[in-house]
């Protein structure tokens, strides 16, 4: 599998990701960092508690990895979560909501980890 087909599979945007990386060895290395990276347990971790600072700093955290690595419906919704919880920002959503916006991003972050994994294993 290539890059470019990770991203049709994560439905990233490959494109944006050479912009910013300029060279497909970083996005690869990058890529497989995040399959690594404690970005999705720290927002499950948050989900569960509702904690409004955790949510803000997680959704944070995913939102400027996500936008950097090309997964722009990612980072988009990391963003809405993160102004939905920003400090000092009135809250627009309801409980559900915010919970419902929280999982579909868990689920579609699983979804590109569950693809990173496939990427992996297809280049061994």
């Amino acid at each position: 599998m290539t890059l470019e087909e990770l991203y049709a599979n994560m439905g990233g945007n490959y494109e944006h990701a050479k912009q910013i990386m300029k060279m497909d060895k970083l996005i690869d290395k990058y890529v497989r960092k995040l399959k690594n990276s404690d970005i999705r347990t720290r927002l499950a971790s948050a989900f569960e508690t509702m904690d409004p600072a955790q949510l803000f700093e997680s959704a944070h955290a995913m939102k400027g990895v996500c936008g950097n690595l090309g997964l722009d419906d990612l980072a988009a919704l990391a963003d809405e979560i993160t102004e939905e919880f920003r400090p000092g920002n009135n809250r627009k959503m309801s409980d559900e909501e915010a919970k419902a916006k929280v999982q579909n991003a868990l689920d579609m972050l699983q979804k590109t980890l569950d693809c990173i994994e496939a990427y992996e294993q297809s280049a061994a």
